[in-house]
């Protein structure tokens, strides 16, 4: 009888499992080692953007479009519910053709301020669009400048996770770095790049002067 354990043609691919299993545990706790030493922080990036005064001030603007279109929608509301109650008296006093006529009229009134709230929602959504995406844009250059000047490896957004811990969140760092002004710093003043080209201009016409 033959034995399987002991035979060639089961020691092979046995041999084979056996070294792929080995090469899959390898990986894995190489992966495990790497993950637990990623340094990872986190951020509420919404409250990084609406906290800044650059996003408190847009939504102080927003705000302020909002209630006056709120309030010219309200004003033409309540002209329509005025003009409902007179129509609903009216009807056992004028004809029936004055009467159609009239409630053809408010219907179309009545449409036309539902075109008029749907116009004025777009031109808010459009309007918050353009006011904040200044704000994310330089929210998301602090963000990365934390993360590469101490060593991050990953920042997550804190709403992605059911828990972190409070040492790792960086959004009130974010916060003060953008209210504070810490971008200013990056892009180097424009006056000094014109000084510097003038001078040297003045200079290769000093040495121009003095060859002749």
């Amino acid at each position: 009888m033959v034995d399987l354990f002991r035979s060639a043609s089961f020691r092979t691919p046995f041999r084979r499992f056996r070294r792929a299993t080995s090469a899959f545990a390898l990986v894995s706790s190489l992966a495990l080692v790497a993950w637990a030493q990623t340094k990872i922080a986190f951020v509420d990036t919404q409250r990084a953007m609406m906290e800044t005064e650059d996003g408190l001030r847009m939504q102080a603007n927003i705000k302020k479009i909002f209630d006056t279109k709120q309030k010219q929608l309200g004003i033409k509301q309540k002209e329509l519910e005025r003009e409902r109650a007179d129509i609903e008296k009216q009807q056992s006093v004028i004809s029936q053709e004055a009467l159609r006529r009239r409630a053809e009229e408010w219907q179309r009134e009545m449409v036309a301020l539902q075109q008029m709230s749907v116009a004025y929602n777009q031109e808010l959504q459009k309007k918050q669009a353009e006011l904040t995406q200044p704000i994310i844009q330089k929210t998301m250059r602090l963000i990365r400048r934390v993360a590469t000047s101490e060593g991050y490896d990953m920042v997550i957004d804190k709403q992605a996770v059911p828990y972190a811990r409070g040492d790792l969140d960086l959004t009130d760092r974010v916060i003060t770095l953008y209210n504070g002004g810490a971008l200013s710093a990056v892009t180097p003043p424009k006056v000094k790049t014109t000084s510097s080209k003038k001078a040297a201009t003045s200079s290769k016409k000093t040495t121009t002067t003095k060859k002749k």
